[in-house]
This record gives C-alpha cells, sequence and structure tokens, in this order.
C-alpha cells in the first residue's frame, strides 16, 4: 500500500516552520526523520493534507550547554548522540541508549523530538529521559514554554503538544558526578521494539535515585524516590531490592498478566544493578 497523496512543504527556518502550523488547511503532520510517520503514511493509518517537513530547520539541529543543562535540538538524531557530536550528560548515558535503538540506518534519521512527539510506549527516549529528569521546550507562534517530560507524556502514543506547538528541544540537567545510570531493554531480538524497559539514576553518595518502567500501554511508570524499591532509602547496592512493591506499582497500573508484570519487575531490578555498578567506585566506597 502506498499513502494518500499530501502537500509537502519544508520550511527554512522555525518562524516559518510555526508560521504552517499556526494556520493549517485541513489535516497537518509533522516530519522529522520519519522513521514513524513513514510507515504510518504508506499504511495509511494517517492521511494529512500537509506534511510540514522541519529537517532541513538548522536551530532544530543545536546541541549546547547551558550552564549544568544540556540543550538538545529536536531534531538530534539518534546517531548524533551515539558517535558524540551532541554533548552527553554524564559517562555513556545519552550514547548508550541511543546506540541500541534499532539499526543503524534508523539512527541516522530518526530524531529525539520525533520520538518523543510519537510518544510510543516501546520507544527508548521516553523511558530513558524521564529517568534523567528531562523537560521538553515547546514553541508556538503564541510563545514558548517548558514541561517537565512526565508532564508531557500523558500516555500511549498521547503528549501534551497543543495545536500548532512544536517540540523544539529536550533539556536534561547534567548528572552528578557520583551518578550511575543504568538502562535495559528486553526484545525478541536487535532492532525490534522493546516489551520491557527499564531505567534507573542512582547516587549511592547522596542515598537517592529514581527509577522508571516503560514499554507499558500507558505512560512510563516512574519511581520519584528508588528508596521505595529498597525499603525505604537507597544503599550501597541493588541486594536489598524489594520485588514486590514494582509488582504492586504494575498491577496498578493495569498489568494484571503475573508473567508480564515478572518481566519487567526483572528488567527494573537489571537497571538498578547497571546504575549501581556504573556508579564511580569512589562513590560506591564512601556509600
Amino acid at each position: 500500500m502506498k499513502a494518500a497523496r499530501f502537500d509537502l512543504v519544508r520550511p527554512r527556518d522555525l518562524a516559518e516552520a510555526l508560521d504552517l502550523l499556526a494556520a493549517p488547511a485541513g489535516v497537518v503532520k509533522v516530519m522529522a526523520g520519519g522513521q514513524s510517520l513513514g510507515p504510518m503514511l504508506n499504511l495509511r493509518l494517517v492521511e494529512p493534507d500537509l506534511i510540514v517537513d522541519i529537517s532541513a530547520v538548522p536551530d532544530l539541529r543545536r546541541f549546547e550547554r547551558e550552564g549544568g543543562t544540556i540543550v538538545i535540538g529536536a531534531g538530534c538524531t539518534h546517531a548524533d548522540l551515539e558517535d558524540g557530536r551532541a554533548p552527553d550528560v554524564g559517562r555513556d548515558m545519552l550514547a548508550r541508549v541511543a546506540s541500541g535503538i534499532a539499526y543503524r540506518a534508523v539512527r541516522n534519521r530518526g530524531t529525539v523530538g520525533g520520538s518523543l512527539a510519537h510518544a510510543d510506549p516501546a520507544a527508548d527516549w521516553p523511558t530513558a529521559l524521564l529517568a534523567l529528569g528531562a523537560e521538553i521546550e515547546l514553541a508556538s507562534k503564541v510563545g514558548r514554554r517548558r514541561l517537565p517530560l512526565g508532564e508531557f507524556l500523558t500516555g500511549a502514543l498521547s503528549t501534551a503538544l497543543a495545536p500548532g506547538e512544536l517540540i523544539v528541544a529536550v533539556r536534561v540537567a547534567a548528572a552528578s558526578a557520583s551518578a550511575g545510570f543504568g538502562y535495559v531493554k528486553h526484545a525478541r531480538k536487535v532492532g525490534e521494539f522493546a516489551h520491557a524497559l527499564g531505567a534507573a539514576v542512582i547516587d549511592p553518595e547522596a542515598g537517592a535515585g529514581h527509577a522508571v518502567v516503560g514499554a507499558l500501554d500507558r505512560a512510563p511508570i516512574v519511581f520519584e524516590d528508588a528508596g521505595v524499591l529498597f525499603g525505604g532509602r537507597v544503599g550501597p547496592d541493588a541486594r536489598s531490592f524489594d520485588r514486590t512493591v514494582a509488582d504492586a506499582a504494575l498491577k496498578a497500573a493495569g498489568v494484571e498478566n503475573e508473567a508480564s508484570r515478572h518481566v519487567h519487575v526483572e528488567i527494573l531490578r537489571r537497571a538498578l544493578v547497571q546504575a549501581f555498578e556504573r556508579a564511580p567506585a569512589p562513590a560506591r566506597a564512601a556509600a
């Protein structure tokens, strides 16, 4: 099957892109890398009147540091992060997530902003960036606003994007020098969508951390205080992980199948173990 007929416009700058989104004629879709939208067009799951191709907008490809915050343009590709063209928030954190997304051909074109806008529960960036405390910067003709990623992701394939709005950047605070990041994905084979995702940031030196369970039929589950998974406080390792707490959270979120909950809990546990292992050795000793 081929896509239905549509008009295609490639704006030269952000102002032109926002003008097009502010005065739509019929159904309008935004395309950056096209790795999700392309197949949907060919399957006629969407039949837009107009596609606004933002891949050539320079403002959306910027990477910069603002104090202790890394600003990643929404048009940044997965490969940009994998290859180190964009700054990382810590030691091999964003690069490690990026390198595990699908295949290199997809990573060369797929974008961080596109992944977040699509909000597929099985995608890597929603879960990973939630664990890293990301903030989304949105723009429209009436101005800009920022939202914590947890408020932006409202459900499976659902976001807080308003009509005429565009993701312009992702903002992530640089990780603490004593923190470790864990990210584990369960899929049938390399390149396939995940059946379970776990992400965690643990700072043993501070006795704090948070964790995320993704690849659910809803927005990811966020444990703002990972201490609840360890009997009240994050300790120096993951040996005291309480599976029953994570299992109860999954059941409350509507995951009724016991085998499915077991897989999600185990993937979360492995992400936490990885986070502890990747925390700098001096921090682990201090804890």
